[in-house]
């Protein structure tokens, strides 16, 4: 089945997408006019289009007026029921003066209809049976309701808890260890009752609707927000979902949905792109998007330590931990080359690790950059941060500084030359085979590529240039040192010099960058980022 949908052109005249799946994704920065959007789509065919806007009023009460569908089915598409209704939806959004946040207190109409529609499915069943017994035909199946559509969705989202709908009441039901506890609807929790209006609300929009779902994350728990709208999908695939939200991850759970990015709105005219399938993570594409920034790939975990530094290093980028330096090559590679993303700079900043510079030059063409320390870690014990945190918290720099530099060079790094030099050389060599290009035309000249390859290789001079770089480091600055040293744990080893314990110093550094002291912090760790990253 394929669905049409409407989105304004360079004139705001409408133009029409198609779709063979019944969900198209909406996505886009806070302010970047998504609700407006979705007002414009609707006002294009008001009877073709049902709109659920983000602000929605979750209360109703215990007992539900009962209604005929006809009316409750106006009230809810329409916003009145009245004779000739508004065919503007005027009622429906407070007269055309706030489309996008009028607040709708439809509950009540809604679950009116469901139940309106129970009360019609049954009657045409008892009709249809009456008939058979008097012709002595089949007697008919029993009706799929619209209440048992709600029940099945339900129990899919809460299985652990039960609907129950008696005398135009609806109850929940929680089972606590063999005791069942009924409790009325409208007492519901937030996430309960919102899963209660949205379920009702797709049951009973006519057939053949496109239903616009703005902010469908609203009181949704991210657990059980991808599987709720899922069913509802699967319960009406006459209808077309357009979802308005800036949750990246809801949108990457739709994986073959239509989604469209909306790059900017200047308060009449929207410029969007419709995101064509690519080879890169669709989660972390969505999520670059949205940020509207230049894209920093690092190394690390998200809540690490160094993620949180370089956060702050680097403020005027949207920063993504890759884990290891491999996926920061690779992402930064893939990102920089997609055409998606013109609109932003990407960079990669990579550790310096045991890499020698014909490797670090290398990566530069790439807009992949080393610190100018070995690990990202060594950032807290450049001089200039010990420094000046001896002086943050009242002690002698100059003692303090001496004290560090001391056991880093002579208690750790003289101590580690060896197994460092070991370390350095394996890393050479490794990056000697992983970039070279080796036959495949047949195997035996892959052999031969590889043999080649590999006396070419001179481990001893390898180790010769490492020991020499080494030593002369250990015998130069304490920045030689730190920018050699491949050691991440010294960092939580120096907090007793400061008379903290060892594993509290770069906490402290990390929240007080994050306060007033930024300024401060940036300024001394800046001379060991790599100039070619441009800082605001």
């Amino acid at each position: 089945m394929a669905f049409t949908y409407y989105l304004p052109d360079a004139n705001n005249k409408k133009e029409a997408y198609t779709t063979e799946e019944n969900s198209v994704i909406i996505i886009g920065a806070n302010g970047s006019g998504k609700s407006k959007l979705g007002a414009w789509i609707e006002q294009q065919e008001f009877s073709q289009v049902h709109r659920i806007g983000a602000q929605r009023n979750l209360n109703f009460n215990e007992n539900i007026t009962l209604k005929s569908y006809d009316v409750a089915e106006k009230r809810v598409f329409w916003g009145t029921d009245a004779p000739g209704h508004d065919m503007r939806k005027n009622s429906r959004w407070n007269w055309g003066h706030s489309y996008t946040t009028t607040l709708l207190n439809d509950f009540e109409d809604v679950l009116a209809a469901l139940l309106a529609m129970q009360n019609n499915e049954n009657d045409r069943f008892v009709k249809a049976f009456r008939a058979s017994v008097e012709s002595n035909s089949p007697i008919p199946d029993v009706p799929i309701t619209a209440v048992d559509k709600l029940k099945q969705i339900w129990n899919t989202i809460f299985p652990q808890r039960e609907l129950e709908v008696e005398d135009s009441r609806f109850y929940a039901i929680l089972d606590h260890n063999g005791t069942k506890k009924r409790y009325p609807a409208n007492q519901m929790s937030d996430g309960e009752r919102s899963v209660l209006y949205l379920a009702a609300q797709v049951l009973c929009v006519p057939p053949n609707k496109t239903m616009i779902m703005d902010e469908p994350e609203i009181h949704l728990h991210r657990s059980i927000m991808t599987r709720m709208w899922t069913t509802l999908e699967r319960f009406r695939p006459d209808c077309l979902f357009i979802y308005i939200t800036h949750d990246t991850d809801f949108a990457a759970a739709h994986g073959t949905a239509d989604k469209i990015w909306i790059q900017e709105y200047d308060g009449q005219n929207w410029k969007f792109q419709k995101l064509n399938s690519t080879d890169l993570p669709e989660d972390l594409l969505l999520e670059v998007l949205g940020s509207r920034k230049n894209i920093l790939f690092v190394e690390g975990e998200k809540n690490s330590y160094d993620t949180q530094l370089y956060t702050e290093l680097y403020s005027d980028y949207y920063v993504i931990p890759c884990g290891s330096c491999t996926q920061v090559i690779a992402r930064t590679k893939v990102f920089r080359n997609n055409p998606t993303l013109h609109h932003c700079q990407v960079y990669g900043l990579i550790d310096r690790d045991f890499r020698s510079e014909y490797e670090i030059d290398k990566y530069k063409t790439d807009n992949i950059f080393t610190l100018n320390v070995a690990e990202v870690e060594n950032l807290f014990l450049v001089e200039e941060l010990i420094r000046w945190f001896a002086g943050h918290i009242g002690d002698d720099p100059e003692t303090v500084f001496a004290a560090v530099k001391n056991y880093v060079i002579n208690e750790r790094f003289a101590k580690q030359i060896q197994g460092q030099v070991c370390q350095s050389v394996v890393a050479q060599i490794k990056y000697i085979l992983g970039s070279a290009e080796i036959s495949k035309k047949n195997e035996t000249e892959a052999k031969a590529s590889l043999n080649i390859l590999l006396a070419g290789i001179d481990y001893e001079a390898i180790k010769t240039t490492e020991e020499a770089r080494f030593e002369a480091a250990k015998n130069g600055s304490y920045a030689d040192v730190i920018k050699a040293f491949n050691e991440k744990n010294i960092a939580k080893t120096v907090g007793r010099f400061f008379g903290l314990n060892n594993d509290v110093y770069c906490s402290k550094i990390v929240a007080l960058v994050k306060g007033t002291k930024k300024a401060e912090i940036v300024a001394a760790i800046a001379p060991y980022l790599p100039p070619e990253i441009p800082r605001g």
